[in-house]
């Protein structure tokens, strides 16, 4: 007896639909047939794979170029990015970037290239820049908005071009916008967690409902920041050995010899680019500049100025939560008051220099913190408004500006009356009085004032 034939019950339904038969034909459809053309390298892209679907975002831009080339040609070669900004170049994007090096080669395996959208493919003069690339091996770019190949010199194509860059751009300035405008006001009025991992010494909790109801009905929960029942009473002992005058290097130091885990090696997990292997004076300085220590939420510490680069946020561009978003392990008082410690350095003799006003006189002219400098056996301060030796001095640069400690220690004490008597020495007392009023001094040539840290 024969064998029962088997049939495949996940193609049967598909097998159906394309079998001939009355009723199982698209209108106007006509008989397949052998493409034969051009060959096109498509290019396709996505921002990121955490919040778009890289499989879905694919297959349409994919069909949109094979509508495109549809009787000219087939797809032969396909380069599609994934976690790329449209704002980083073509060369700084891997599969771009791999399409470029084989338009350049003698054996490439396409002489067109399709996009499936232009604004997943360029923006601002990007086309302009690609497009001449390609042009000088004789490969042309076809976009759906000219329904076939660009020609840059058809004065029509050169405007539509403009339009899209612009158009390009227009969307990516207002989508920045809209996300930093909605970051800032969760983290301000809500003090919610944005992402990301969680600082050292503290851990992750479930924190109720998704705030988006949509979300919420989906099962998305929110979270936030709970102190970590291991690493957390670190944290305050780093805080508490800082505010008593240790060294950023003495801190370290002695983590490690008490076998404290670092950071990475607490939460591996999480940071698998970094060695795990011990603490050091970049760890424990992160800790100690971190103002969520706090119990505040704070977000916007850096910006990214430009694809590959950032600057640091100055704190009065943070987005602080305007209430505690979780539970601090510093007090605020007390995480300023490390901001405003710098540690005494010993020099080549063995002797430690003192600065008693480090961290609190700032430059009238820049608004600098002047840096502490020793100078003919006295401590002082000066500033060089942003000058290093690294570089020349522009010549519009003002000169550098210097101020004696001894000098200002002896007017500030003088007008606020401090003596011996009532403190350890005058330039404790004054110390303690600028500190706790979180005020700082402002010098210029023609003298010095006294301002809140709140009004500069």
């Amino acid at each position: 007896m024969d064998a029962p034939f088997e049939i495949d019950h996940r193609n049967v339904l598909h097998g159906w639909a394309h079998a001939p038969g009355p009723g199982r034909h698209r209108r106007g459809a006509q008989p397949e047939t052998a493409v034969t053309g051009l060959r096109f390298a498509f290019y396709g892209r996505t921002s990121t794979a955490e919040f778009q679907d890289p499989a879905t975002s694919r297959a349409w831009q994919r069909e949109m170029a094979e509508s495109v080339i549809a009787g000219h040609g087939v797809i032969a070669g396909e380069f599609f990015d994934v976690g790329c900004s449209r704002r980083v170049p073509w060369m700084r994007r891997p599969r771009a970037a791999a399409l470029l090096e084989q338009a350049h080669g003698a054996a490439r395996g396409f002489d067109a290239v399709v996009v499936g959208e232009f604004e997943r493919g360029f923006t601002d003069r990007q086309f302009h820049e690609v497009a001449a690339l390609l042009d000088v091996h004789g490969v042309a770019v076809w976009l759906p908005e000219t329904a076939g190949p660009v020609d840059l010199a058809d004065p029509d194509h050169r405007v539509l071009m403009q339009v899209l860059a612009a158009q390009s751009q227009r969307e990516v300035l207002r989508s920045r916008h809209r996300t930093l405008a909605a970051m800032t006001a969760q983290t301000v009025e809500q003090g919610r967690f944005l992402g990301g991992r969680p600082p050292y010494g503290y851990r992750l909790v479930d924190a109720g409902p998704h705030p988006n109801r949509a979300h919420a009905a989906w099962g998305r929960r929110r979270q936030r920041l709970d102190p970590d029942p291991v690493t957390a009473r670190h944290v305050r002992w780093i805080f508490a050995e800082r505010l008593a005058g240790r060294s950023t290097a003495g801190i370290a130091r002695e983590l490690n010899e008490r076998g404290v885990p670092c950071p990475s090696a607490a939460d591996p997990g999480r940071n698998r680019h970094r060695s795990g292997q011990a603490w050091n004076l970049r760890s424990v300085a992160v800790i100690l500049a971190n103002p969520r220590y706090t119990g505040r939420a704070v977000w916007r510490r850096n910006q990214s100025a430009t694809p590959g680069e950032g600057r640091r946020m100055v704190p009065a561009e943070w987005a602080i939560s305007a209430s505690s978003a979780h539970p601090a392990l510093v007090t605020e008082a007390d995480f300023v008051a490390v901001q405003q410690i710098r540690a005494a350095r010993m020099t080549d003799d063995g002797v430690i220099r003192g600065y008693q006003l480090a961290g609190l006189i700032r430059c009238g002219l820049c608004g600098r913190l002047m840096d502490a400098h020793w100078v003919n056996g006295r401590a002082g301060y000066r500033c060089r408004h942003g000058h290093h030796s690294a570089r020349p001095a522009p010549p519009d640069r003002p000169g550098n500006l210097y101020v004696r400690e001894d000098h200002l220690l002896v007017e500030l004490a003088q007008r606020w009356k401090v003596d011996g008597n009532n403190s350890a020495s005058p330039a404790s007392g004054v110390t303690a009085h600028l500190r706790s009023r979180n005020m700082v001094v402002v010098h210029d040539r023609t003298g010095w004032r006294v301002v809140a840290r709140d009004d500069l």
